[in-house]
């Protein structure tokens, strides 16, 4: 593991993990007061974990309501203002999480693939239409779905930024 020290304000979940690291180091090396060297590492590490889910999460509701904007028109009249507010939503605060961490940005691309397999199934149900009628594989990548533009006719341009 790289020893550089990362900055707590610059990157969160990198930071969370690398003082994990230093913890047990420090642990093993009984160079301190009696304290729970591995339980204080493993909940430094929890906090890190928490961040991948929250991505996990909000990437997922996020494709959910894009691909009911996109494969849905027929419901776009009843519901697509609340879609809107939880793509906006959903959109502002991965770019927030990923913002404080950007070492998690490769994890948001790593499991995109999984995140729109599961959104085709919760959006179908969702809008009570076939899953044949979402694709099964991505038509649009994670940059286009964290950007304020995308969908187009989703969003005004007064909206976009």
């Amino acid at each position: 593991m790289d020893r550089s020290p990362v900055a707590y304000e610059e990157d969160f979940f990198a930071w969370t993990q690398a003082q994990a690291e230093e913890l047990r180091r420090a642990g093993a090396d009984r160079n301190n007061a009696p304290i729970d060297w591995e339980n204080v590492a493993e909940e430094i590490e929890s906090m890190g974990r928490g961040q991948k889910s929250e991505i996990r999460s909000r990437l997922r509701v996020l494709l959910i309501h894009i691909l009911k904007w996109q494969h849905c028109p027929e419901l776009r009249e009843r519901c697509g203002r609340g879609w809107m507010l939880t793509v906006l939503e959903q959109r502002d605060k991965l770019v927030e999480e990923v913002g404080d961490s950007p070492s998690l940005r490769p994890f948001a691309r790593d499991i995109f693939n999984d995140a729109w397999n599961r959104a085709v199934k919760t959006a179908a149900v969702e809008a009570d239409v076939p899953i044949a009628r979402f694709p099964p594989i991505p038509t649009f990548t994670l940059d286009d779905a964290l950007d304020p533009a995308f969908p187009p006719d989703l969003f005004p341009p007064e909206l976009r930024g």
